[in-house]
């Protein structure tokens, strides 16, 4: 049966460190998305207008690691670069990091925005990013598979950082927490839930 425990003590024991792994891997797979975005030349032709110059549809890029294995990849139904701002718009984009040693991480939206600056990914639309089981951190007990999900999720790659001030539910094999504006900051190892936060916990069962 599940107990409804207090949110600060539920957070406390739900989250950890999983969505910062979390974060981690997807810091690493939108670096790695940069690397495939590659700005073109300018126009010639003196136009200023928000148009794509470039439109690719139903795409998928894969890196393969030393051993031929799938790495990472991209994949979506279309994807579009504007020259007037350098930015590159994806639809149904669909990220993943299969790396050997690694959880394997992906993440999908209805819509992504990578800036011109190629510093900031907008996702956009049933915000999905989901973190397989992997192995402990060290004084910590293995992780299991985590989901987080909401409509809106802004990431800064460099600062390694994640943003939203939607609804967002996070939810792992030990229970499920629920709240309203998130802050994951990688580097601090900090995860902060801004508003309404609520949860419930399967009791845990210790060992005899």
């Amino acid at each position: 049966m599940a107990a409804t425990a207090n949110p600060r003590t539920l957070l406390d024991r739900l989250t950890m460190w999983s969505p910062v792994l979390l974060l981690g891997a997807l810091a690493a797979l939108t670096y790695w998305l940069d690397s495939q975005v590659q700005t073109p030349l300018p126009r010639q032709d003196g136009s200023h207008r928000h148009d794509p110059d470039i439109v690719i549809e139903n795409f998928r890029a894969v890196t393969l690691d030393a051993n031929g294995a799938p790495s990472q990849s991209i994949s979506g139904r279309r994807a579009s670069h504007f020259p007037d701002d350098g930015t590159t718009e994806f639809e149904d984009p669909m990220l993943a990091q299969t790396e050997a040693g690694k959880p394997a991480f992906r993440i999908t939206a209805k819509r992504a925005r990578l800036t011109g600056n190629r510093e900031e990914v907008f996702f956009e639309g049933n915000v999905r990013a989901q973190r397989d089981a992997g192995p402990a951190v060290p004084g910590e007990t293995a992780s299991g598979p985590i989901l987080v999900t909401t409509e809106y999720l802004h990431v800064i790659p460099g600062k390694e950082t994640a943003t939203t001030d939607k609804a967002v539910t996070i939810e792992d094999s030990r229970g499920i927490i629920r709240a309203v504006g998130l802050e994951l900051d990688n580097k601090a190892k900090t995860l902060k839930l801004k508003s309404a936060v609520s949860g419930t916990m399967q009791p845990q069962v210790l060992p005899k």
